[in-house]
Order: C-alpha cells, then sequence, then structure tokens
C-alpha cells in the first residue's frame, strides 16, 4: 500500500460530530493531540500485541521493571514503546458499558515514558470531562476510522500530517498560538537562508548534521528545518541524515513535541523538558545548525539569580553580559551561541527590535561580544503583521562561526518588510503571508551580496561607538572651582557623546563640542564605554529621515528659546527617539 497523508478535514467532523457543544475552538487541540498519538500507537503496536502479551505475562513476576522494559520493546519489534493491557482503541468499542474503565487500563499498559507524557498533556483532565458528557465512546469510535499503521501513512507523512494538525489546532487558539507556534512561513524563510547556501556540503555522501531549537515549543522549527533539507535541498541528490533536538519549558507543548519524535521514527529523547536558561539539558552538546524564536519581552526574574551567578563563571554561558531583566532574549541567544560547533554552525533566531539597538549597558556588551567575534553575518527585518499574537517589527538574525571570504568582517542588512501579501484570512495579529516568491526574493539578496533598495552591507566596526563623558568645570563667582589643583566637574552639566569608532576623539571634541560648552570642559576618559546597535531602519529610509527633519523643524521653529538645546540638537533628539521606538 502506498503511503498517504490523511485528510486533515477529519478534525471538523470530530469538532462537528462529538464536540462542539463541549468543548469551545480553542480547546480541539488539547483534546485531540493524544488521542491522535494514540491511534498512531496503537496502529504501530496492533501486529506485536500478542507477542507483548506474552512476554509480560510470562516474565512480570520473574524480573525487576529494568529488566522487563527491554523484553517487551524486543517483544513490540523494538518500538521505543508498548502496551501490556488487553485492550486496543478498536477492541474497547466492544464494550461501551465500561469504556471509562476498560480505557484507563489501556492507559495503564502503556510503557512508562508514554505514561508521563500523557500526564503532561493533562489528559487524565480531558478524559473526565469528556465522560462527564458521554463523549469518550464517540470520540474513540471516530478517532478509529483513522489508519495510521505504517502501512498506509509513513513517518514522513505521519510527521506532515501531524504538524498540520498543529497548525490548525492553533490557529483555531490564535490569542495562544504565538506563544509556542511560529508561522511556518516565517520558518520556512529562515529554513531558505540557513540551509540552501550549504546545499553542496548537504548532499556530500554520509553526512549528518544536527538541528536545536533550545525553545522548541511543539517542534516545528527543527521539523520543518529537517523537512526543508530532505524534501527541497536535497531533492535531487543524496540525503543526509538529520538529527532534531528540542529543549521545551511549556509540559503541552512538550508532550507535543516528544509525542511527534516516538510516532515518527525519530529519537525521542531528543526532545527533553525544562528551561534552557537554568536547566541546560544538552550540556556540552553542539549542534550544526540552531533555530529559535525566543519569548519577547518575557522577565526572566525567576531565572535571575542563577543566571548572574553563571554570568560569574569564565566558562558559562552568559559571560558578554545580562539584557534588562524584562527581557531574556539575548540570553537565549547566548545559550545557542556557547552550542556552536568548532567545525562550523549556523543560527536563526527572530527577535523583536529591541535586542539590536537597545542602549542597556548588558545588551549593548552582549552585542559588542557578538560583532567582535564577528559571528553575526545578517539581519532580516520581517513585514508586520505576521506572528499570531504580536504585529511588532520582528527580525531574523543569522550567525555563524565560519563565515566565507567575503563575508567576513562585515554583517549584511536586508529589508524584506515589503516582501509579503495579505492573509486571506485574519489568525489573531497575524495579516501578512510571505510566500515562495517573496523568500527566493530574499534568498536572491542574500546570496547576490550586493547593495541595493532592499540591501546594505557594512563593515563590524559601522555599528560601533565610542560613548563619551563631557565633563565641564564647576564655576563661582565665573572662575573655575579646583580641589587641590584638580578641576571640579559640574555634575548638572555633565553630558554624552556617541562618536563612531574611527573618528578622532579629540579632533571632533575640540571642533564641535567645544565651541558649543565651557571652554574649561574636558573628556573622562575613564567613563567612555564601547557601544554597538544596529539601528536598522534608518540605514534603509534616508529620503523618510531628511522628511521628518523638515516636518520637525516646522513645527519647532520658535520653541528653541525655550530650551538650552540648538534646534538641530533638538530635531537629533526627536529622531533619535523616532528609532528607538
Amino acid at each position: 500500500m502506498q503511503s498517504q497523508q490523511p485528510n486533515v478535514n477529519f478534525i471538523w467532523d470530530i469538532l462537528d460530530k462529538v464536540l462542539h457543544l463541549t468543548f469551545k475552538r480553542n480547546e480541539l487541540g488539547d483534546v485531540l493531540f493524544p488521542f491522535i498519538v494514540l491511534r498512531r500507537m496503537d496502529c504501530i503496536l496492533a501486529p506485536y500485541n500478542d507477542a507483548v502479551n506474552k512476554a509480560y505475562l510470562m516474565y512480570k513476576d520473574k524480573l525487576a521493571t529494568d529488566k522487563l522494559h527491554p523484553i517487551l520493546r524486543k517483544a513490540a519489534h523494538n518500538n521505543n514503546f508498548y502496551n501490556t493491557s488487553n485492550f486496543t482503541l478498536d477492541t474497547l468499542l466492544d464494550d461501551a458499558q465500561n469504556i471509562d474503565i476498560n480505557f484507563r487500563m489501556y492507559l495503564n499498559g502503556f510503557s512508562h515514558e508514554i505514561q508521563e507524557i500523557f500526564n503532561y498533556f493533562q489528559l487524565d483532565k480531558t478524559v473526565q470531562k469528556l465522560n462527564r458528557h458521554g463523549l469518550l465512546y464517540r470520540l474513540i469510535e471516530e478517532i478509529c476510522k483513522l489508519d495510521l499503521s505504517p502501512e498506509a501513512v509513513d513517518n514522513h507523512d505521519m510527521g506532515s500530517f501531524f504538524e498540520e494538525i498543529i497548525r490548525l489546532a492553533n490557529e483555531s487558539s490564535n490569542e495562544t498560538a504565538g506563544e509556542h507556534f511560529t508561522p511556518r512561513d516565517a520558518i520556512r524563510l529562515m529554513s531558505t537562508i540557513l540551509f540552501e547556501p550549504d546545499k553542496e556540503q548537504l548532499a556530500q555522501d554520509g553526512i549528518i548534521r544536527t538541528i536545536f531549537d533550545p525553545t522548541c515549543g511543539t517542534g516545528g522549527m527543527v521539523n520543518v528545518g529537517r523537512n526543508y533539507i530532505l524534501e527541497e535541498v536535497c531533492k535531487d541528490t543524496p540525503k543526509p541524515t538529520i538529527k532534531t533536538y528540542g529543549q521545551e519549558l511549556n509540559e503541552v507543548a512538550f508532550a507535543i513535541a516528544k509525542s511527534e519524535a516516538l510516532i515518527t521514527g525519530s529519537e525521542a529523547d531528543n526532545i527533553r523538558l525544562g528551561n534552557s536558561l537554568t536547566q541546560d539539558r544538552f550540556e556540552g552538546k553542539r549542534f550544526h545548525y540552531m533555530m529559535a524564536n525566543p519569548p519577547y519581552g518575557i522577565t526572566w526574574k525567576v531565572e535571575q539569580e542563577y543566571v548572574l551567578n553563571e554570568s560569574l563563571n569564565p566558562n558559562g554561558r552568559f559571560t558578554a553580559g545580562t539584557p534588562r531583566v524584562s527581557d531574556g532574549q539575548l540570553l537565549f541567544l547566548q545559550h545557542m551561541i556557547s552550542k556552536m560547533e568548532s567545525t562550523g554552525s549556523k543560527i536563526g533566531v527572530v527577535t523583536n527590535g529591541s535586542p539590536l539597538f537597545s542602549s542597556d549597558t548588558g545588551e549593548t556588551n552582549i552585542r559588542r561580544w557578538i560583532i567582535e567575534n564577528d559571528w553575526l553575518d545578517c539581519v532580516i527585518a520581517l513585514p508586520k503583521d505576521l506572528f499570531y499574537n504580536t504585529g511588532i517589527a520582528t527580525y531574523i538574525w543569522i550567525l555563524s562561526n565560519k563565515k566565507s571570504e567575503q563575508r567576513r568582517g562585515k554583517i549584511q542588512l536586508i529589508d524584506a518588510t515589503s516582501f509579503c501579501t495579505p492573509s486571506m484570512k485574519n489568525l489573531g495579529s497575524k495579516r501578512n503571508d510571505i510566500r515562495e516568491e517573496h523568500i527566493r526574493q530574499v534568498l536572491k539578496l542574500y546570496m547576490d551580496y550586493q547593495e541595493n533598495e532592499f540591501c546594505k552591507i557594512y563593515p563590524n566596526m559601522f555599528f560601533g561607538a565610542y560613548e563619551l563623558t563631557i565633563e565641564q568645570p564647576q564655576r563661582k563667582d565665573g572662575k573655575v572651582v579646583t580641589k587641590v589643583g584638580k578641576i571640579q566637574a559640574d555634575s548638572k552639566k555633565r553630558d554624552t557623546e556617541t562618536v563612531p569608532l574611527d573618528c578622532d576623539i579629540q579632533k571632533y571634541f575640540t571642533e564641535e563640542v567645544l565651541p558649543n560648552i565651557d571652554p574649561e570642559s574636558w573628556i573622562d576618559y575613564t567613563k567612555t564605554r564601547v557601544t554597538y546597535a544596529i539601528n536598522f531602519t534608518s540605514y534603509f529610509h534616508k529620503e523618510a529621515e531628511r522628511e521628518s527633519v523638515k516636518i520637525l523643524s516646522d513645527r519647532i521653529i520658535g520653541r528653541d528659546a525655550e530650551t538650552n538645546m540648538t534646534r538641530q540638537e533638538m530635531i537629533q533628539h526627536l529622531l533619535d527617539e523616532i528609532f528607538a521606538d
């Protein structure tokens, strides 16, 4: 029998026939995910149930659980799971009167790891509700109409089927979809930029590559990434072995990701539960590719003590600095950088604008560390209204510790904000879609590596600056105040100036600053710090910036007398605020 991906329309049939009066549409995934997993496992184990039951009865009173487990696995044709009960989903339907008791016996017959997954699904809570409304039998009856045997649906098609169900369920729950679900068009764009340039290496015989996501949610990023390599990059060439890994904090999302690994024949142990910041479940492990969409603007106060302690460890992950406690995006990025292979790794990570240009000392120190190590390869500005739970500006960072010679010492910026089409149907905040033609446009910009309207290329140093502290002297009756022969600074007049790294600081101070302040002023070099920021918008909209200057200038004519700032300083101050926002 030829494998074929099942039609996901059965979801709506089940909703209409069984669930619609009892469960809300946004609860669809909570109900269906565990039952689809059960059906797949049930179909996989069907040919081996008799052998498992026979082995179980023979050895259950003679061997400890750890000794019995490998025997039962072998009886189940070396699957990672088995069921020792006398039931299958189909035979449960033979006794409608006792469906509740028998179903629980069926669940308890699964191997320990599977029972753990169903606990994370909170299946018991769902079953109780189904039973209260007399729906458990009817749901199992509908699920049993699906033939999910490996002969009917191979691992690849099962993975695609499960991914499609995840997508539909998350879209039905769009108020929370963004927490664990990144739109597939955004992942596909990231996959294209990460993997297409490596086509030649990936197509070599015997290649093994790893993909890791430290905030994997339901596993979509690594699975889309793996499939993109196998189905598109290496469509007509030898296919590499792709191993996927993920860590997730949310128990339900973890259960979904781990279930998919189990029912598609992947290594389920590569999906692990825990907080990546405080419980690195892959400590010491390195990966060829990493992909992530860490949470935006989420506090890491709970993890603060642990993170700050690790930041003091010279061999720790966070030695470059720690961001504001209100936003942990750059902590996850440092975590990923710590897992780069010395032979070469690439990272794709989605952030909002803040990690690019926030003036927070910790964040600018992290950017400096990344850029001065020449890891940042490209930043792509995405269209707005692309994600389910936010319409704000978002960016893909591409990092590599093995840049090509052409790219070394430089950072490419791609403005893809206009590369989208309005969605056929709005889903939460998602109102735009990136289509295949847009992805190809971005890939061409990335690969051509030539400046134009949508692409800018700058040396690393371009994004760095000295932040100078300018001190003015205290004066009393017009005279400079000194103490022990040293001029005393007037802290009320202290100011800062930001100048490019390649600037002649003293010349700039003498010619541009000193004529406008007290002639006895000086630079306090002990307070100088090097900052790095990528003010993305300003590099692509010079015309808009000039127009803004004109508009602002018109508006503040006559107001400059009310402030100590010159008119141009006021304009620049307002522009800085605009672009910082």
